[in-house]
């Protein structure tokens, strides 16, 4: 396990889609929190002893054949402990089998919380408070050893409190924002019943890591291949502050990133951030290979296989490097260990590109227990320009995914000032921090339009802006329509080849955020 502090919560996933907002109300509390698979191997996540545990939420009846099951052990570690729906049911169900049985009448939605006994967990929650309710199955036979807490006009049994142990259960998501007051529940949970103090924050995590890299490393030499995006940029600058000169960066122009991008990256890297960082131009190579080729996956590979090739030239026979550094974010690390062991991939990864098996390095990868915005907390901390900081996320494959078809260098070109224009306009009329991520895509669509007195077969570009906390979900922004005729009149205006603009409006789920 990482080094980190005894003050924290360890959270067993069941496989609630909603476990992830666990982890971000502990850490919104300053609270350190992991999330591991219901069936982890104890031995692994008991030193130090976490300060509470959650049991999550999850898709199956505890009556299920294969049912995720409890550790009983866990009982015998005298801590807190909170059930939330199938965790609350699992615990029932672990005293008395058959306890649990199919509602008559399955609760999903909004419900009010009749508090019968506030106590610790419930205490500052007014009575009558929305509660999101999600289960198919309830309690019908509750062990002796618990009292019921709180009920529902539909559940007798909403909130339980063991008799003798700090052992709790909810039958509602309190994690999610639909609970009015879910935020308190999990710091009643957190402060009051697991006495935790919440000193969990960016200085604290900077310091731990930069203490540990620096036991880690030694005096050998890490390498770090910066995208230009927050996440490598935040790496890299907190390995510098560890252990300076030892760290060398390379940043590859692969042709497909935005207008000017790669000079204004490299100044700040050299300039602001006194960086040790090598620039390597190696758009031909990219653009020859790709070549032809118009598959989403088949660019995704081909990007990351001449990637590999270019960094392991750039490096050549420099065998000194023993380290690479990666900006593996938690929601990458969770997604490949989910509790039915690794989920079904949507897209193959843009971080695992098969770099450390080729170059048998071993990786550092510093912020693999943060989420996006935690990631950003520690760059403003480390010092990084918020101009900076504030960046959208921007695609490993960069634009080659966002010219659909074969990506030459005069569509990525076209694209490349359709961009510049809906980001510039963005951050002109103050849109640009109202999104979490804006885009332009070139489609492979030809139509008629009219300049002048001429007809004209040209391009069309979709525009897309979502509105998002962690990029999991995902909804279309809803951009003023005086906004979005300024920006389309400017592209057709100003770029020759682009003559229809359209707007983007799905959400995540179903569809992705990119296109590719």
């Amino acid at each position: 396990m990482h080094s980190r502090h005894s003050e924290w919560v360890l959270i067993l996933d069941y496989g609630s889609q909603f476990t992830q907002l666990i982890a971000r109300r502990l850490r919104e509390l300053n609270i350190y929190c992991e999330i591991h698979p219901y069936n982890v191997d104890l031995t692994k996540v008991s030193s130090p002893t976490p300060g509470g545990i959650v049991l999550s939420g999850g898709p199956m009846s505890v009556n299920d054949e294969g049912a995720p099951h409890l550790q009983a052990e866990i009982l015998d570690w005298e801590i807190p402990i909170l059930g939330v729906c199938y965790g609350l049911q699992l615990l029932a169900h672990s005293e008395i089998p058959g306890s649990v049985e199919k509602a008559e009448k399955r609760e999903y939605g909004r419900a009010n919380l009749l508090i019968d006994n506030a106590g610790d967990l419930l205490k500052d929650i007014p009575t009558g408070s929305v509660v999101w309710m999600s289960h198919g199955d309830h309690i019908h036979e509750l062990p002796d050893s618990y009292d019921i807490i709180g009920h529902t006009a539909n559940a007798k049994v909403a909130a339980v409190r063991h008799k003798e142990n700090d052992i709790y259960g909810v039958q509602f998501h309190p994690e999610v924002a639909h609970t009015d007051h879910g935020k308190q529940l999990i710091e009643n949970f957190a402060y009051s019943i697991c006495g935790l103090k919440g000193d969990w924050t960016p200085e604290s995590f900077i310091d731990e890591q930069i203490a540990s890299i620096r036991e880690k490393v030694g005096n050998d030499k890490v390498l770090c291949g910066l995208s230009g995006g927050v996440d490598s940029t935040v790496v890299a600058t907190l390995i510098h502050k560890a252990i300076g000169d030892q760290l060398q960066c390379v940043f590859v122009d692969n042709g497909l990133l935005r207008k000017n991008e790669f000079q204004s990256v490299m100044e700040l890297y050299t300039r602001d951030l006194n960086l040790p960082v090598r620039g390597v131009d190696a758009s031909s190579e990219f653009l020859s290979e790709l070549k032809g080729i118009s598959d989403p996956e088949e660019k995704r590979k081909v990007i990351g296989r001449v990637f590999i090739e270019i960094f392991d030239k750039e490096i050549g026979s420099d065998a000194d490097f023993k380290y690479l550094a990666q900006g593996t974010l938690y929601p990458d690390v969770i997604e490949s260990v989910s509790f039915k062991g690794p989920s079904a991939t949507i897209k193959s990864h843009h971080n695992v590109g098969g770099l450390p098996e080729k170059m048998k390095l071993e990786l550092i990868e510093p912020v693999r227990e943060l989420f996006k915005d935690e990631v950003r907390e520690v760059g403003r901390t480390l010092g990084i320009p918020e101009h900076f900081i504030g960046r959208h996320p921007f695609p490993g494959p960069g634009m080659g995914i966002r010219v659909l078809g074969e990506p030459t260098k005069e569509r990525l070109d076209l694209l490349r000032e359709a961009d510049f224009i809906f980001i510039e306009e963005l951050k002109k009329q103050g849109l640009y921090n109202e999104v979490w991520q804006a885009l332009a895509v070139l489609l492979p669509v030809q139509s008629v339009g009219v300049m002048g007195d001429e007809r004209t077969y040209e391009f069309t570009v979709a525009l897309r802006a979502v509105t998002s906390v962690d990029g999991m979900t995902a909804d279309w922004a809803h951009l003023p329509y005086e906004f979005l005729a300024h920006v389309s009149n400017r592209m057709i205006n100003e770029i020759k080849g682009i003559n229809r603009v359209v707007y983007d409006i799905s959400s995540k789920p179903p569809a992705t955020i990119e296109w590719e």
